[in-house]
């Protein structure tokens, strides 16, 4: 069983996002949850919620297929972070000129996966 779920144009760099991914790739899916819950980073917010999401979507398509799926044998094989839009703002500077903020974005995409003990 495979499933994936995706958070598009979540307000955070990539870079930023990509230090909280690499540490739960590969995890079964509780040791992931224990390890985003007590992350200090900001960017564990957004990851945990695309991680329930695609245990929920593994869970509905077991159901549909009329498999039985056991929670705490999935394993989230894959985690990728990828840029999204950047907003472009101006900051005005001194002696009328301007510098440019960029607001990035990131998309997130989860691939859980059930594996036999």
């Amino acid at each position: 069983m495979r499933a994936v779920a995706r958070a598009r144009n979540v307000r955070m760099s990539a870079r930023k996002m990509r230090l909280v991914a690499d540490q739960v790739r590969g995890l079964n899916v509780n040791e992931a949850y224990s390890v985003l819950r007590f992350s200090k980073k900001r960017a564990a917010g957004p990851i945990g919620k695309a991680l329930r999401s695609a245990v929920a979507n593994a869970a509905y398509r077991a159901d549909e297929e009329g498999e039985a799926l056991d929670k705490d044998d999935l394993y989230l094989t894959e985690i990728f972070v990828d840029e999204g839009r950047t907003m472009k703002r101006w900051m005005p500077r001194a002696y009328g000129r301007a510098t440019p903020i960029l607001k990035r974005s990131s998309h997130v995409t989860v691939v859980v996966t059930e594996q036999e003990n």
